[in-house]
């Protein structure tokens, strides 16, 4: 729900469960599904017609109240624009909930709230365009329920109840949601039914009043760098969790996948696939192939997923003071040859997971910025090199002799700046974030380097070499208002 914000002592919550409906409830959740798709591309459609109506009318020299009224984008206006033209444009409409069609219209709300919002620069991030009118073959979508009898079946709780459908098997238990449910502890606000990977599911959006246990050493800090070779390291190890060093091995899940899945990837390119330009259907051999490398994909992302959660469970259940990194993932998925890894290991899962779990055992989550030299300075005396390879594991200090791994000394560098957030505060001053000392592209006052200020031979530096000129601004100011006056 876009701007909810749940009463105080009340968290929001999503319990997904699997379902294992019948063939009838089957083609019932697919007419659903198929109808909020149906609203979405008549909302649009209307859209676009007023838009372009607009735009006409404007180059015959009309204004003002002389053009066509505009429509507002909200839900309201859209649903009592629908309930208008329902029985013209879906006579079949009677045959599913008001939700589906809800839904779709609900959809197409965000989606030019997005455009809008991006087009006129009150959204960060990559440019979103405007919306597309949506195809079957896009997949088969999803249908929301806020209002009518659904939630968990009364009878046992293997069960839930969903609007117009009826009671639909579950795949696993619903005890986990039930016994908040009897206890007063939660409240279903909403039900979503989706499509994924050959199975459909079942999201509760759930108000729940959580008692999560404080952390057991909530004075301890712990440093979490994240990597690659290992999916993190820690400054503190954790039995179970981190060998006897703080490393915790990356599965590599996809990787571990990879040559089966190009296997069927290949399986899939020998068929008959669709094709949008020409109208070919997919063949029913084509259709298998892909059922099974969507469950393979899947299957990778319930892996990763299901090892992130116990490590971020682990962090969070033991140490009161976290500390990580501001990684820039986007930044860093350029680099073609490590791309792949990167997206693999989930880094932004990991900070996702770590901040509501923190705020759930009243722990505390720092994020160091992002230009914090944590690999290049020594944990043991403070001193910061100018540069460190990524082949360079080893940390080798020269003004301490201190030697560790890079990453384990990442991680305890880390670890540090909680001390130095809380001295910071102590004195009277605040910062943005958990910095430190920051690695400026000018260079780092503690610097190790030897070689001056010359090249890295030892010869002075040619005067002007190596440094971009800059014209003075005064002068500059000066010729452009005489090429102007002249």
């Amino acid at each position: 729900m876009r701007g909810y914000e749940p009463p105080a002592g009340l968290t929001m919550a999503a319990y997904r469960f699997a379902l294992d409906p019948t063939v009838e409830q089957v083609a019932a959740l697919r007419s659903h599904c198929g109808a909020a798709r149906k609203a979405f591309n008549w909302g649009l459609a209307l859209v676009k017609a007023v838009m372009e109506q607009r735009q006409a009318e404007a180059t015959y020299g009309m204004s003002g109240g002389g053009l066509t009224p505009t429509l507002p984008w909200t839900l309201p206006a859209l649903r009592k624009r629908w309930n208008v033209a329902k029985y013209e444009v879906a006579p079949w409409s009677a045959r599913n909930s008001k939700e589906s069609y809800n839904t779709g219209l609900a959809n197409l709300v965000a989606a030019l709230r997005n455009w809008s919002d991006s087009y006129n620069g009150r959204r960060a991030g990559r440019r979103v365009g405007f919306p597309r009118f949506r195809g079957r073959r896009a997949g088969i979508g999803s249908v929301r329920f806020t209002t009518g009898s659904f939630g968990l079946a009364k009878t046992d709780r293997r069960h839930v109840k969903l609007p117009r459908i009826g009671c639909v098997r579950t795949h696993e238990s619903t005890r986990k949601l039930a016994r908040r449910l009897d206890n007063g502890t939660a409240r279903i606000l909403s039900a979503t039914v989706s499509y994924r990977a050959g199975r459909w599911w079942c999201s509760f959006q759930v108000e729940v009043q959580r008692t999560d246990p404080v952390p057991a050493r909530p004075t301890d800090t712990v440093g979490v760098d994240l990597g690659i070779h290992h999916l993190a390291a820690l400054s503190l190890p954790i039995p179970g969790v981190t060998d006897g060093r703080g490393m915790v091995a990356n599965p590599r899940q996809l990787e571990t996948a990879l040559r089966r899945l190009r296997r069927v990837s290949r399986r899939c390119s020998r068929r008959r696939g669709p094709d949008r330009r020409t109208g070919v259907e997919p063949s029913k051999r084509w259709q298998r192939a892909n059922a099974t490398r969507a469950r393979l994909h899947a299957r990778v992302a319930n892996l990763r997923r299901d090892g992130i959660h116990k490590l971020t469970t682990a962090l969070a259940a033991r140490f009161g003071i976290i500390v990580i990194e501001d990684l820039n993932v986007s930044g860093m998925l350029h680099n073609r040859r490590l791309a792949r890894q990167i997206a693999d290991a989930g880094f932004a899962e990991i900070r996702r997971q770590l901040d509501y779990k923190t705020r759930w055992r009243a722990g505390t989550l720092l994020v160091a910025d992002r230009w914090f030299p944590s690999s290049k300075t020594c944990s043991g005396c403070g001193v910061a090199k100018t540069k460190l390879p990524l082949s360079v594991r080893t940390f080798t200090c020269e003004h301490c002799g201190l030697v560790l791994d890079r990453d384990v000394n990442a991680a305890r560098n880390l670890a540090q700046l909680a001390t130095l957030n809380e001295l910071d505060q102590s004195a009277g001053t605040s910062t943005a974030s958990c910095a430190g000392t920051l690695n400026k592209p000018a260079g780092n006052p503690g610097k190790t380097s030897r070689a001056g200020t010359g090249t890295v031979t030892g010869r002075p530096t040619p005067q002007g070499a190596g440094q971009r000129q800059r014209s003075n601004p005064q002068t500059q100011d000066t010729l452009n208002a005489s090429s102007l006056n002249g």
